[in-house]
Formats: structure tokens, C-alpha cells, sequence
């Protein structure tokens, strides 16, 4: 077995591996074996018995944990097995603590230190409590947008009407001690920059990756910013497509709004505010993606999100006041909800990815429109393959010569420059049963 988030090998004892089981101990608990190889085989130690001993005692001296030592007999020699519990206080190996993640160890500093600490103690960053701001400092004008949008939602009550701001603050559990927490600062105040950095958005349209062609920041309060950013975002951003029923004018947008929304909810919500980078927003001629700095729930991956899922925000405190506005759903529906306000719209399903530098949503537009294709330089031929993939699925390279009449040596020229694209791909089959599909909405 290779080694993973709750195992480590290592050949011989040394007493800088009490740095590990620190990190065990503070993370998920884990097995390390004294006497194997990286690869898990058996090498064998030759004082085992006194490691038996030694161990168990530097453990409860240096860290004042107890952790399970067993000696383990075989014929190719005798290995130690440390087992540690998780331990639901923060552990510390002469006063450094260190964390086990993944398949390395880090000692934890700043505000990764921080938050650790907070956890340990049931909190999390946005539950903190802030001196020298007092709920007069907050903007007026956003209590009362909040107010209207919870009473409209049916999840707060119209007597909200007639509360003070520090009932309704208190009541939403935004206060503690007489302070406001960080959450009622992010949400409420006009300024929320002056105590944390980077709580804004940057939205950007790129040609490519490196080519920006403009772009806008949105600053102000939580509320305001999802406000402001969804209709700049459908102003100057995302087109719409204009059609009449009748004599009524209609607009379509590129995108579904109600999933990009929740995706922009979805980043405020769960963003890692400690960190001090705001949310960004990547806007192309295809794609919109949408990163915030951020992390999942332990031992989560992107799949969990695939499928019904509990809800377990990143900031409690400030997803409970979205939830009581009425912007966003308490029972992990949100990455679903945009799944299928895509799938309805007739465009893929968006993509998710997780990666230690945070969280990304990224919607695909449908590029299989005649518009698009043009603009990109294909061919009648090659446009006339797109639609017949559209509707059928799949085409093979004799298909491809019977629809435009050509030969099989432009037929294949033709697939491989969309291949080369990125339009579609190609079976990987070769001869009378090969054939291509579209890139992404057949995924």
C-alpha cells in the first residue's frame, strides 16, 4: 500500500519523526510503520524492542499525547507500528504545530496557523469577533435590501420590519459578546476592505489566456458586490441574443443566469477570506470561469459535488445570512441547481475543479452555432459536420465524405483541423469503426 493522507513509512526511528505524529494527531490520525521501505516492503529494524519502549515515552513527554506502539514479527524482520488517534486539541511539538496533509507534512504558520486554531476550538474565521466597530457603523442601506429580500423569500419574518439592527444581527448570530463578528463586517459595512484585504471581485474578459481586454473591480459589502457584479456581468460582459415573439421583444444571454449566479454565490460563501485574494472572474469568448481562494471540506473531492451532498459552508455565519436573504439554498444544492440551469439551457454541464490555490466553476457556451464557428474560421464543410454531430452524435470519416460530397484525404484534413481545435475528438479507433463526437457536450 502507498503512502496517503493516514500513512507513513519510514526505514529506521528518529526522533524528528515525533513532527509526524504531531501532524497525525493534529489532521485525521494515521499509522506509521518503523522498518519499511517507501514502497511499504518489509527491511526490518534491528532494536525494535527498544523502540517499543522509547517511542511511547517521547511521545507523551515531548508531545503529552499517547499513541499505540506494536511490534510486529515477520520473517523478513521486525517492524514498529505507531498508531495515533486525532486528538480534538491543538498538539505541538516544542511549540511548533504541524499537520498532516495528503502524503507530506507542513508546519502550520500566519493564517493557516490561525485558522487551524480557530477550528480546533469550534470556530471558523468568519465567526471571530471584531473590537472597534459597533453596529452604527454598518450601512443602513444594505440592512434594509437584506430585509426586503428575506421578508420576500419567506425565511425572515415582516416583524424583522420593526426590529432594531442589533436584534436582527443578533438573531442572524452575528454578534457575540457585544461584538460584531467578521461575518456582520463583510456583509454590512460599507468599507469591509479596511479590515480584510482582498474582499472583492476583479472581473476580466480575455481573447486568451494572456490577452485581457478590460476589466472592472466591484467593491462595497458581500451584498452589494453580488448585486453590482451579476448586473455588470450581464450589461457589459455576457451578450444576449435578441428575438421577437410577436411583437414583444425577447433576450436570451449566453449564459443561464440563475447558474451564474449561484456560482457567484457559491465563491462568496465558501471563500477563504484569510487569505487576502479576491474573487476573480475570467470572462472569454467561450467560457466564463469564476475562482475564489478556498477548500473543500475534509476528505471531500470535486465527485462529492456531483451528487446530493450535505451542506457544510466554509463561513457558517455569513452562508446563513445569504440563506435567510434568500440567495442561496442550505442544503448543498447549489452546485446541482447549476447543473441543470445549464443542462436546460441547452449548454454543457459546468466544470469544477479543486487545487491547493482554491476552487473554480468554469460554463462552457454552446460553440456549435454557425455565428461562432465562422468567426473561428471554419469551413462550410467542417460547419455542416458540427450540425450533423449536433443531431446524430457522432460522425465517421465516410459520413463526413457523403455529407459534403468530397474526398476522403479533405475528409480527414477537415476532422483533424477541428481536432486540432478543440471542437471535437476523435474515438482513438482506427479503420471502419472510428468516428468523432463533440468536445464537452458529449462529456
Amino acid at each position: 500500500m502507498a503512502e496517503n493522507q493516514n500513512i507513513e513509512y519510514k526505514s529506521s526511528w528518529r526522533d524528528e519523526f515525533l513532527k509526524w505524529i504531531c501532524g497525525f494527531a493534529n489532521a485525521t490520525g494515521g499509522r506509521i510503520f518503523i522498518g519499511l521501505d517507501n514502497t511499504g516492503e518489509i527491511i526490518g529494524v534491528t532494536d525494535s524492542k527498544k523502540l517499543l519502549e522509547d517511542i511511547p515515552n517521547k511521545v507523551r513527554d515531548t508531545l503529552g499525547i499517547l499513541v499505540d506502539v506494536d511490534l510486529h514479527e515477520t520473517d523478513k524482520g521486525d517492524y514498529i507500528e505507531i498508531v495515533v488517534e486525532p486528538y480534538p486539541y491543538p498538539v505541538n511539538y516544542k511549540g511548533q504545530y504541524h499537520y498532516r496533509s495528503g502524503s507530506t507534512k507542513q508546519e502550520l504558520k500566519g493564517a493557516a496557523l490561525d485558522k487551524f486554531m480557530l477550528q480546533k476550538k469550534g470556530k471558523r474565521w468568519d465567526g471571530v469577533p471584531v473590537p472597534h466597530v459597533s453596529v452604527s457603523d454598518l450601512k443602513q442601506e444594505t440592512i434594509d435590501f437584506f430585509k426586503k429580500r428575506g421578508i420576500k423569500s419567506q425565511r425572515i419574518s415582516e416583524d424583522v420590519l420593526t426590529d432594531s439592527n442589533e436584534h436582527l444581527l443578533d438573531n442572524l448570530q452575528l454578534i457575540e459578546n457585544n461584538y460584531l463578528k467578521r461575518a456582520a463586517i463583510l456583509l454590512f459595512h460599507p468599507d469591509p476592505e479596511k479590515f480584510v484585504s482582498g474582499a472583492y471581485i476583479k472581473i476580466g474578459y480575455f481573447k486568451s489566456d494572456v490577452d485581457l481586454i478590460f476589466q472592472d473591480e466591484v467593491h462595497g459589502n458581500l451584498i452589494e458586490q453580488i448585486e453590482k457584479t451579476i448586473d455588470l456581468l450581464f450589461s457589459k460582459y455576457i451578450k444576449a441574443i435578441i428575438s421577437y415573439e410577436g411583437i414583444n421583444r425577447v433576450e436570451t444571454f449566453e449564459y443561464p443566469k440563475d447558474a451564474v449566479r449561484e456560482g457567484l454565490l457559491n465563491s462568496a460563501a465558501h471563500k477563504d477570506y484569510s487569505e487576502g485574494t479576491p474573487i476573480q472572474i475570467s470572462v472569454y469568448d467561450d467560457k466564463i470561469i469564476i475562482w475564489n481562494e478556498g477548500q473543500l471540506p475534509e476528505n471531500w473531492t470535486v465527485e462529492d459535488l456531483l451528487r446530493k451532498h450535505p451542506s457544510k459552508p466554509y463561513n457558517p455565519d455569513i452562508a446563513n445570512a445569504l440563506f435567510r436573504s434568500g440567495y442561496i439554498e442550505s442544503w448543498g444544492r447549489g452546485t446541482l441547481n447549476m447543473i441543470k440551469e445549464c443542462l436546460v439551457a441547452g449548454l454543457p454541464e459546468p466544470r469544477y475543479y479543486y487545487n491547493m490555490s482554491g476552487f473554480w466553476v468554469e460554463f462552457r457556451k454552446d460553440i456549435y452555432n454557425e455565428e461562432y464557428l465562422q468567426s473561428i474560421g471554419l469551413n462550410s464543410r467542417q460547419i455542416k459536420g458540427i450540425i450533423y454531430m449536433k443531431e446524430k452524435g457522432r460522425i465517421s470519416n465516410n459520413e463526413y465524405q457523403h455529407l459534403n460530397n468530397c474526398s476522403r484525404n479533405t475528409a480527414s484534413n477537415d476532422l483533424s483541423e477541428m481536432v486540432k481545435k478543440h471542437l471535437i475528438i476523435s474515438s482513438g479507433q482506427k479503420g471502419a469503426g472510428a468516428f468523432y463526437t463533440l468536445n464537452g457536450i458529449a462529456q
